[in-house]
């Protein structure tokens, strides 16, 4: 038996990707994968996570990481898709990506939609070949499935390599890209025109509205 586990790691951000993991396994690997410690990424630290993250490699039977860059949600988005409507489209390619074989495979999504049974109807829409796929749909599958655990690991692992080599790119520091962050918001307020066309903000996030609708102000009082 083979079990796929998919989770995802930056949907919040205003700034960077978000990223999908699946990790597929054997039923027989769960035990390993618990022994040296993999659980929720939230739960782990990041140097951890790392070293986590190349085990989870080494043991899984394929694995694969989707990377949806800000434009990307930013024109879906302008096209009437919401982020959950996303996430199920990209869900939906790791599958067909990963299953390979006429061999059963569980698939298990934690899902990021308050209606699972309408998220779920929206991903098999977009599935090559379900008939070798059973499916759990569930809320905290990151938590209650080793599989989407391991997911976790692989999908935060990327976020967070993604983010530094924006860093690196752009040459400043603009903290997690979230909007909690106050490390994130000083950037967007000092620097946030001069990098919007680097890509790598999503300006169809309220939080870029906003910014821009104070800018908007305080340019009209300039008259």
């Amino acid at each position: 038996m083979l079990i796929l586990g998919i989770d995802d790691a930056g949907r919040g951000p205003i700034i960077g990707p978000m990223v999908l993991a699946g990790v597929l396994i054997e039923k027989k690997d769960e035990a390993h994968l618990r022994k040296i410690g993999v659980k929720d990424s939230k739960k782990v630290t990041p140097k951890r996570r790392e070293i986590l993250a190349v085990e989870i490699k080494k043991i899984a039977k394929d694995y694969h990481a989707s990377i949806t860059l800000p434009l990307e949600i930013d024109s879906r988005a302008l096209n009437g898709l919401n982020l959950n409507n996303i996430e199920a489209i990209k869900s939906a390619e790791i599958i067909n990506k990963l299953n390979k074989s006429q061999e059963r495979i569980e698939v298990v999504i934690d899902c990021p939609s308050p209606n699972i049974p309408k998220w779920r109807e929206y991903i098999l829409k977009h599935i090559h070949e379900p008939d070798n796929l059973i499916f759990k749909v569930e809320h905290k599958a990151d938590v209650n499935h080793i599989a989407c655990s391991a997911a976790s690991i692989i999908a935060k692992v990327t976020r967070d390599s993604e983010i530094e080599e924006i860093k690196k790119r752009i040459g400043v520091d603009f903290g997690s890209g979230y909007p909690s962050d106050p490390v994130t918001i000083s950037f967007l307020q000092k620097h946030g025109k001069k990098y919007k066309k680097e890509g790598i903000i999503r300006e169809t996030w309220q939080t870029w509205q906003n910014f821009k609708g104070k800018k908007e102000q305080k340019n009209l009082k300039d008259f």
